[in-house]
C-alpha cells in the first residue's frame, strides 16, 4: 500500500487526543494492549496475522496536508491539535506474539508503549488489521490441517473487498495455504501465485475440445483442465484426449465432490492417465475438506469460506489501555471491570508451558515486569517466551517486514502446530485447547 494510513482510523481517536492535549494528559506515557477474550465459537486455537502488514501501516500513518485540509474543513478537532498532528510520527516501542503464532483468550497479543496520544491513535488500525487477517489465518489453518498434507490454494478475491483480498492471501499463505491466484498478493507479499481457466474460457469456444486445444497450445499437457462446464465424464475423456497421458491436472468445480472425485478418478485410471492430479473447489470450507479426507482428491482451492474466517469475519480482538506512569513515574495497572467485558491490567509478559513431549499445556501470563522481562524464564526450558519486540522507538524491525518476514511467519506457523495438543485440530464444537493462567 502507498499513501496515508492516518484516517484509516475512527473519529475518537482524534476527539479523546484533542481533550488529552486541553487537559495535559496526552503525554502519559502508557501501555495499550490488543487481546481477544474469547475465541470465535467451536475454535481451539487462534493463529496470529497481519502483524508485519500492520508495522508497514504504522510506518505510513503520517498526516499530510490533505488529510490536515480535511479535518480543518470538518472541524473534527481545534487547530492546537490539527497542528500536533501535522507532526505526528509514532515514536514508542511495540511487542508481540510473532506472525504464525497461536493464540488463546487473554493472550497478549500486541503490547504498544508510548505517549497516550501516540498509541490511542493506532487503536482502530491495529484492531482492524489484526481482527481481519487473525480471522483468515484462524480459518486457513483449520482447513490445512484436515486437508492432511495436500495443497490448498486461496482463490476469495472475488468475494471480498480489493484490500482485504490481498491481506486474505497474506494471512492464508502463513497459515499454510500453497499459493493465491491474487496477482498483487504475489507482487507484494512474494506469494506463489497459480491459475489457469474459468468456465467463460470453454464458453467462449465453439466446442469444449476447442476450449482444451487452446487451452494446452498455450500452456502445454501439464496445465489444469476445467471439466465440469457440460458434462463431466465427457469432459474427462476430451481432456486426456487432447493432452495425452501427461496432462497435469483435471479441476472439478460442481456436483457431489464425493462420488464425482471418485468416479473421476476411476475414469482417469482406465484411460491410463494415472499420474493425472484431480483438484476441487466449489464453495469450500474446512468441514467439506475434511468430508473428502478419504476420497482421492489431490488439492483443494478455497475462496469465500477462508477469506471470510469461515463463519468468523472477525477474530473479536480489544485493544485496551493496561498500565500507565503516575505523577512519581511509577507504573500503574488500570483495567475495565465492565459486565462480561473485563480485562486484565498491569505490563505483561507470556510463555508457553510445554510438556516434556513439548506439547503445550497451558499459556501462561506473567503481569508485572512487562514485555521486556526474562526473570519468569530462566527456571528451566518448559516455558517457551512468546513475545518479540517489533518496533522501537518508532523503527520496526526489518525481520518481520515484506517477502521475508511473510515466509518467517509461515514457518513459524508450521513449527507452533507441532506443540498444539491433537484435540486442537478437532471441528466439532469445544473450548480453547489449552488454558490461560495469569501469574
Amino acid at each position: 500500500m502507498t499513501g496515508s494510513a492516518a484516517l484509516f482510523t475512527d473519529r475518537y481517536e482524534l476527539t479523546m487526543v484533542d481533550a488529552a492535549l486541553l487537559d495535559g494528559t496526552a503525554h502519559r506515557e502508557s501501555l495499550f494492549e490488543a487481546f481477544a477474550r474469547r475465541l470465535p465459537d467451536g475454535r481451539r486455537y487462534g493463529i496470529v496475522a497481519g502483524t508485519g502488514r500492520l508495522l508497514e501501516l504504522i510506518d505510513q500513518f503520517r498526516f499530510a496536508d490533505a488529510e490536515l485540509e480535511w479535518l480543518r474543513d470538518h472541524e473534527v478537532v481545534r487547530p492546537a491539535t490539527i497542528d500536533w498532528l501535522a507532526d505526528y510520527r509514532f515514536s514508542g516501542d511495540i511487542w508481540g506474539y510473532r506472525e504464525g503464532e497461536a493464540y488463546f483468550p487473554g493472550s497478549p497479543l500486541l503490547t504498544i508503549q508510548s505517549t497516550f496520544a501516540e498509541a490511542v491513535m493506532l487503536e482502530t488500525l491495529v484492531l482492524s488489521t489484526l481482527n481481519y487477517d487473525s480471522s483468515v489465518a484462524s480459518a486457513a489453518a483449520r482447513m490445512v490441517s484436515v486437508a492432511l498434507g495436500r495443497p490448498v490454494v486461496e482463490m476469495g478475491s472475488r468475494r471480498t473487498s480489493e484490500h482485504a483480498a490481498i491481506a486474505a492471501a497474506r494471512a492464508a499463505y502463513i497459515a499454510g495455504f500453497d499459493a493465491t491466484s491474487n496477482l498483487e498478493a504475489g507482487r507484494t507479499w512474494g506469494i506463489p501465485t497459480m491459475g489457469t481457466a474459468a468456465h467463460a474460457f470453454t464458453l467462449l469456444h465453439d466446442s469444449e475440445e476447442d476450449a482444451f486445444q487452446a487451452q494446452v497450445n498455450a500452456f502445454g499437457p501439464k496445465t489444469t483442465l476445467l471439466v465440469d462446464t457440460y458434462d463431466i465424464a465427457e469432459g474427462v475423456d476430451r481432456a486426456v484426449r487432447i493432452a495425452g497421458l501427461g496432462l497435469g491436472a483435471v479441476r472439478i468445480d460442481s456436483g457431489d465432490l464425493p462420488t464425482v472425485v471418485a468416479a473421476v478418478r476411476e475414469q482417469l485410471d482406465e484411460l491410463g492417465a494415472v499420474d493425472t492430479k484431480i483438484t476441487v473447489t466449489s464453495d469450500l470450507d474446512e468441514f467439506m475438506i475434511a468430508a473428502l479426507s478419504a476420497a482421492p482428491v489431490d488439492s483443494y482451492g478455497v475462496g469465500t469460506a477462508v477469506v471470510t474466517g469461515s463463519g468468523f469475519p472477525a477474530a473479536g480482538m480489544v485493544f485496551k489501555l493496561v498500565a500507565r506512569r503516575d505523577g512519581a513515574g511509577e507504573w500503574v495497572a488500570v483495567a475495565k471491570s465492565s459486565t462480561q467485558k473485563l480485562s486484565v491490567g498491569g505490563r505483561k509478559n507470556a510463555a508457553r508451558r510445554l510438556d516434556s513431549t513439548r506439547t503445550a499445556r497451558e499459556e501462561m501470563v506473567f503481569v508485572g515486569d512487562g514485555p521486556d522481562g526474562e526473570a519468569e524464564f530462566e527456571a528451566g526450558t518448559s516455558l517457551r517466551p512468546l513475545m518479540v519486540r517489533f518496533m522501537t522507538g518508532g523503527k520496526a524491525d526489518p525481520a518481520y517486514l515484506g517477502k521475508a518476514g511473510t515466509d518467517a511467519a509461515r514457518a513459524h506457523r508450521a513449527e507452533v502446530m507441532q506443540e498444539l495438543p491433537i484435540d486442537a485440530f478437532r471441528l466439532g464444537r469445544g473450548d480453547a485447547v489449552i488454558p490461560t493462567v495469569y501469574r
